[in-house]
């Protein structure tokens, strides 16, 4: 309620913590080089954003475009952001601002990593997206979701295969292995023994 009822906190809250993590930046790199610099946002729910987009421009994106700005500037070129949920509103925001790599992308959200990158190419690096569900269905399941993912991303470039979150406690070991391995072949690396 306070981004309506009280703008001006917010506004205040956020150049506050805007100010604090750009002197970090500075400070941290003057001495070390760094490639990836990270967001952590849970953003959204499974329908949505947690605030409009027009929140998120007004808000947080003039504040995100200093950081990645800064970030830049020591040459630092992949930006990442996690967040849980639907992330489709959000998605070109943070492109917009210099995010370029988010994750998990999960699936029950109705996140598609293959349309994601057939929209944005490999301006957008996708990591998550495979459903964590299909690990508690078993070997056909597991291999319908990664076939129909994992080859066409690796192929594409930009694409860090993985979970669209932890694995369920519901998955047994014996799938799991099954996953590992299937992803693993379809990189064209060596199976593991399990034994």
């Amino acid at each position: 309620y306070m981004f309506y009822d009280n703008p001006g906190l917010i506004e205040d809250m956020m150049e506050q913590v805007l100010y604090l993590e750009t002197e970090v930046i500075k400070r941290t790199l003057k001495d070390i080089k760094i490639q990836l610099a990270t967001f952590w946002e849970d953003m959204a729910y499974k329908a949505g954003p947690l605030i409009s987009p027009a929140m998120v421009r007004k808000f947080m994106m003039p504040r995100y475009k200093k950081i990645t700005d800064l970030l830049h500037s020591y040459g630092v070129d992949v930006i990442f952001l996690d967040s849980d949920g639907n992330l489709n509103e959000l998605v070109p925001l943070w492109l917009e601002v210099g995010i370029n790599y988010i994750w998990p992308f999960e699936v029950a959200a109705h996140n598609d990593i293959v349309a994601l990158r057939k929209k944005y190419g490999n301006d957008l690096i996708i990591g998550g997206g495979i459903d964590k569900r299909a690990l508690a269905k078993g070997k056909e399941a597991i291999r319908e979701e990664v076939m129909s993912k994992v080859p066409f991303l690796l192929e594409t470039g930009g694409y860090f295969p993985s979970l669209d979150h932890g694995v369920p406690p519901d998955v047994t070991f014996e799938n799991y292995c099954y996953y590992i391995n299937l992803m693993r072949e379809v990189a064209g690396l060596e199976k593991l023994s399990f034994q």
